[in-house]
């Protein structure tokens, strides 16, 4: 398969949407979470999205096709929760080999349909690590800030263990995504150098922060640039945003990305902001408006989308990619 670094050389990446806006129109029951094998588990299991990848796989297989139809690069594997540390609420932390396992296989399956069907834009499948429920850097106790619910080490051998399954399922690529703690992230980035040296791989690895508030800065305090200096000691294929905030919010964090990173930029943004049910109003077209500035100011290499997005989103955004030059990596814009 073409190397993924060359490809982002000649043309702008574009990344899936959003899972959970996708299953969120199966309404799923509890009974539908559990399927036959999970039928007697002793304690709700409904939400627990990156179980469906084991009773409902049809569904998650059939999201990666939709995705790749509208005209996606790489698709994210369903394991945004496929850590023991974020298991845990289902108490299901014994299941997190087999959920990411099973995640990455669906999702390289259906890359390898497409890839096979149009040889001239090899699909792939990006492994998503979230940041788990837990930080690394802060108490969640207002009246004992030494205290932290996690330790490093605790994030280091979670992230182990499900970056070896993603690996093992055939993700192409590692993405350390929704980083709101960058002490989470950097126990995800050493568990992945960790497996590449024993498993003697070099598996390309994107890094997203979220920027949280209206402050641009992540929920443990850092800037953009701060965020980037934080991160540059891994030899990354890309850094980038996602999440938290729609697109034209998130132009001047790409803008402070894109001129200081020596990797690709990656932008994955919601569909606006969420209204007062909690659901994303911005129709695809207002969004592909928005994400134009970014290839106008060349500001990206990889561009997809996050929460409220949809094939039809995704579609708009490769419609316009495909007019644009990637920004030029290692070049101070």
């Amino acid at each position: 398969m073409k190397d993924i670094k060359k490809i982002l050389e000649e043309r702008i990446l574009v990344l899936d949407g959003a899972m959970g806006t996708m299953l969120q129109r199966h309404k799923f029951t509890e009974e539908d979470f559990r399927g036959e094998r999970f039928k007697d588990w002793h304690v709700p299991v409904q939400g627990n999205n990156d179980l469906l990848s084991i009773t409902q796989p049809a569904a998650i297989k059939e999201v990666h096709a939709l995705y790749f139809e509208a005209g996606a690069d790489i698709v994210e594997t369903n394991t945004f929760s496929g850590t023991t540390i974020a298991m845990a609420d289902y108490e299901m932390e014994d299941l997190v080999y087999e959920l990411n396992y099973q995640s990455a296989k669906i999702a390289k399956e259906v890359a390898d349909e497409f890839t096979a069907k149009e040889p001239h834009k090899p699909r792939f499948v990006a492994g998503s690590i979230g940041p788990t429920n837990r930080t690394a850097s802060m108490s969640p106790d207002v009246n004992d800030p030494g205290y932290r619910a996690v330790t490093f080490d605790d994030l280091r051998k979670a992230y182990k263990q499900q970056v070896e399954a993603l690996v093992d399922g055939g993700s192409d690529i590692l993405l350390v995504e929704t980083v709101f703690d960058t002490l989470n992230a950097k126990a995800a980035l050493f568990a992945i150098e960790e497996v590449k040296e024993e498993k003697n791989i070099d598996i390309p690895i994107m890094v997203s922060g979220t920027i949280t508030d209206a402050s641009g800065r992540t929920l443990s305090g850092q800037t953009a640039e701060a965020f980037l200096i934080s991160v540059s000691h891994i030899p990354m294929l890309s850094i980038g945003f996602n999440c938290a905030l729609g697109a034209n919010q998130l132009t001047p964090h790409l803008e402070v990305l894109a001129q200081k990173a020596d990797f690709a930029v990656s932008a994955h943004p919601n569909a606006g902001l969420p209204n007062a049910f909690g659901e994303y109003d911005e129709t695809p077209e207002q969004m592909a408006e928005q994400i134009k500035e970014y290839m106008d100011k060349s500001l990206v290499n990889i561009i997809g989308g996050c929460c409220g997005t949809t094939p039809e989103h995704i579609s708009a955004i490769a419609e316009l990619a495909k007019n644009y030059k990637p920004r030029t990596v290692g070049v101070i814009a």
